[in-house]
């Protein structure tokens, strides 16, 4: 069974049969169906269905020489909107089956962002085309929450936004020249981080910590597509399941100055979400290559 199932509304699924049906439907009756016919293998296939807005499951599969088609796995997917990050992407199989990977080296973040890659059918064609770097495109990123909380908004004036976007802006432009070998960019970049480093020692004497880091994206567990994130609540939108009546809540949050859009089952998000407010939790990160 997926561990993200609940997350699109299928919480109250515990058995194999059952998802076994759901697979079924979703050849029987899908969104969107993908073909790699000139996989080495076989005809590859991709079915997507949506039971939620934007929302759904994705199978994959192959077709056998008898028109058969054989199911190799299944998994949860959110498709967020807008462009994340422009940045070259690296897309990578992973070795127990045709599923992949996508790393993004976004000079905001700090660090490479990895995710799962959502549309690996198309993936497939372009480079089963001969397409020379396919993963050189556009990618909009999401994540689907296995558990969240809502936190209240840090009190801040225009004056302060303002300096922090002009020190994130500053940041960024430093970390792009010290991966050229600007040494005084590494410089400036270590003293910034002794400078955090001294201001937290000191207030989180008295502070709570969440009222001294505003937003976080960072890596969580063994599994690197998994992130614990803390980002402002930008847009919210509930909606339901379609075969289990389940609420979903879909946020769009602004975390380390990405945007990107987020997907939980009501039962696992504690607090009331309101734009301005907070969001935290853990994700399962995946992204969508623009073709």
């Amino acid at each position: 069974m997926h561990s993200y199932l609940k997350t699109v509304g299928f919480s109250q699924i515990t058995r194999r049969s059952e998802i076994k049906e759901i697979i079924r439907d979703v050849i029987a009756s899908y969104d969107e169906k993908v073909c790699v016919e000139n996989h080495p293998e076989g005809v590859f296939v991709q079915f997507s269905k949506n039971y939620g807005c934007d929302c759904g499951i994705s199978v994959c599969g192959q077709y056998d020489e008898n028109g058969e088609f054989h199911v190799e796995y299944y998994f949860p997917f959110f498709r967020g909107t807008g462009i994340t990050s422009r940045e070259k992407v690296t897309v990578e199989r992973h070795t127990d089956k045709e599923s992949y990977a996508g790393a993004c080296d976004d000079l905001r973040i700090g660090m490479t962002m990895i995710f799962y890659l959502q549309n690996l059918a198309e993936y497939m064609q372009e480079k089963y085309k001969g397409l020379k770097d396919p993963g050189d495109r556009p990618v909009t990123v999401s994540g689907l929450a296995s558990e969240g909380k809502i936190l209240f908004p840090l009190q801040k004036d225009k004056e302060e936004v303002k300096v922090e976007r002009e020190l994130s802006k500053n940041r960024t432009n430093l970390i792009a020249a010290a991966r050229n070998g600007d040494e005084e960019a590494m410089e400036s970049l270590t003293m910034e981080d002794m400078d955090t480093y001294s201001m937290i020692s000191q207030r989180i004497v008295t502070d709570d910590v969440l009222t001294i880091v505003d937003s976080y994206f960072m890596p969580y567990g063994i599994e690197c597509d998994q992130y614990n994130v803390l980002g402002e609540i930008l847009d919210i939108m509930k909606f339901k399941n379609i075969l289990t009546g389940e609420e979903i809540c879909q946020m769009t949050i602004e975390s380390n100055d990405i945007q990107f859009d987020i997907c939980i089952n009501s039962k696992d998000l504690l607090g009331e979400p309101a734009v301005g407010r907070r969001f935290k939790g853990t994700i399962w990160l995946q992204g969508q290559l623009h073709y």
